[in-house]
Formats: structure tokens, sequence, C-alpha cells
């Protein structure tokens, strides 16, 4: 499902959450959407959900507005950090209202999930864990196979072990089926070989947008001195730039190969490292 996003903007009283951002998600991906706390993120979440009305701008789902649309919202799944669920349901209640809310929802799978995180079906919210909580979370975000399913910090209270199972549970049912997942998180490193794309955002502004592909590939820091590193990079997209006693560091859109031929000192940028400098900075790419 195709979402475009036009010159959203959201206030809360005299705080700027979203600051007029624009831009179009055309296509199934596993998309990462990042930025530091209060940056937007949550608030960018639950407008595209139909959660809450944007102050101007909007988002397009296909064409409509998501806000008071069922059609729409019946197709998105937005799992959030905590309180998704009332506390004086059952596990099986719970699990019994979502799989009449999704036509796409997997019943097969959510059995599967719930025995493989070792869920109680009688058990009510209120005496879960916070990890068996989260659990919950992830077994309604992927078995209800929306075609825009949304987890925001799902795995609150979930150890190594359980986390990387819902990495890897989480690809192979996009592999078996191809959906937009939009995976916000401060795990960065954790998870950053599973997004296709990724989004930062700070002080409500987008300050990138790229394939994964590309910043992994193709996103490099470039160190030397001042004059070979600009002579290196004047012909180069730059991200940005910081220099201290004669030498500088570049962060560039650019070939290792060529950097190294050129005697720079070159280093991968990971994207988690990408994502603080750009959010220190406020540069977009």
């Amino acid at each position: 499902m195709q979402i475009e996003v036009k010159n959203l903007t959201k206030k809360y009283q005299d705080k700027l959450a979203l600051d007029n951002i624009s831009f179009l998600l055309d296509e199934p991906k596993i998309y990462g959407l990042l930025g530091r706390n209060g940056a937007g993120k949550t608030t960018f979440m639950e407008i595209l959900s139909g959660h809450i009305l944007a102050t101007s701008g909007e988002i397009m789902i296909e064409h409509e507005n998501p806000f008071d649309n069922q059609r729409i919202t019946e197709s998105i799944c937005l799992i959030k950090e905590g309180n998704n669920f009332k506390k004086d349901l059952k596990v099986k209640n719970v699990l019994r209202i979502y799989s009449i809310f999704y036509s796409t929802w997997d019943h097969e799978l959510a059995d599967k999930l719930v025995e493989e995180y070792n869920l109680n079906p009688n058990a009510k919210v209120k005496t879960l864990s916070k990890g068996m909580e989260s659990a919950l979370g992830i077994i309604v975000g992927l078995a209800s196979k929306a075609p825009i399913t949304i987890f925001d910090e799902p795995y609150i209270g979930l150890d190594a072990a359980a986390r990387k199972k819902f990495y890897e549970i989480l690809v192979e049912e996009y592999e078996l089926e191809k959906r937009t997942i939009i995976f916000s998180t401060h795990l960065i490193d954790e998870v950053s070989l599973l997004f296709e794309e990724v989004l930062i955002i700070q002080d409500g502004e987008l300050v990138l947008k790229e394939e994964a592909e590309v910043l992994r590939n193709k996103t490099c820091s470039v160190s030397g001195t001042i004059q070979e590193v600009e002579s290196f990079i004047k012909d180069k997209d730059i991200i940005g730039k910081k220099q201290l006693a004669g030498m500088m560091t570049a962060y560039v859109y650019a070939d290792m190969k060529q950097a190294r031929l050129a005697g720079l000192n070159v280093e991968g940028v990971p994207i988690q490292e990408l994502m603080i400098y750009l959010t220190e900075n406020k540069k977009g790419a």
C-alpha cells in the first residue's frame, strides 16, 4: 500500500512534534524509522495509524486519509512500546478480538507464537511480565498480516534470545508474504541488517531517507589533512564534515577504494553512527 506524506505538521500547544515533512513509501519493504527520543517518530506513527489528526498537511494511504477510515485502518497494525491491550482481557481474548478485526489474521502463526513465547492463553494481560506483554504485542503484529505493520520499540522486557527469535520470524514471514513493515528502535546495531530503507527524523524534520544498501556500501568516513580531504570530496555528496588541528574527517557518499587510493583513512559508517551524527548536527543527506 502506497503511503504519501505531504507537508505533515503536528503541534502540541507550543511544541512542534513534526515540522512540514514530506516523503513517499511506495512499495512493501522493511523500513527503519530512527531518531532520538522526542524526535517525532511516535507522533508520525500515530497519525499514520489514524489514531490522531495532523495539525496541517496529511498522510494518504492509497489516496485516502486513515483517520476515521475503517477500510484503511483495517490494513494497519500499530504495536507500541506498551499499553497495547486492556489489562483485564485474557491473552486468548486479545487474540480473538484482533483475529476478528484483521481479515488477514493468521491463526496458525498466532498459535505457533503463543507456544514459542510460552504464553498462557488464560492469563490476564495485567498479570503478564513486561516481556510477556511485549511478546503478546509481537504475536499480534506478526499474526495480523496487516499490509502496513508498525512496531514501535516492541520488545521492551524481552531478553536477547527472545528478541533474536522475533527478528528471525519477522524476516521469515516477510519473505513469505511481503508487506510494509515500519520498525522504530533504539537497538539499531541489532536490527540494522533487516532494514531495506532507512528514515531518520530529528526535531520533527526528516534528515535522511535512503536505501539501506546504499548506506552500507556507499557511505564512508574519510580522514586526512584538510587539503587531502577537501580535494577528495569536492565532487561528492557530503553528509557532513569536521576538522581539528589541520585534520579533517568527512562523511560522504563515495567509493571506499577510491578514497584509499587517494591516501585517506577510510571506514564504513554503521547506520547507528550515521544516525547519531545526523541527529547531533541536524544535517540532512
